[in-house]
């Protein structure tokens, strides 16, 4: 098996870019939701969603 080129891995970055938005690790996003919790996404796997009693 030959490894791929400059060029392919290049075009294969892109690509995957592409499939994920071009989102950044450490980036973070607030969504406010029904109930009254706010959800924070990308500390982790999963969401963190924080309500106001907690």
């Amino acid at each position: 098996m030959t490894e791929p080129s400059y060029e392919e891995l290049k075009a294969r970055v892109a690509e995957l870019e592409k499939q994920t938005g071009g989102r950044r690790s450490g980036e973070l996003d607030f969504k406010a939701g029904e109930k009254g919790g706010v959800s924070v996404y990308g500390l982790g796997r999963f969401p963190v969603t924080l309500y106001y009693e907690q």
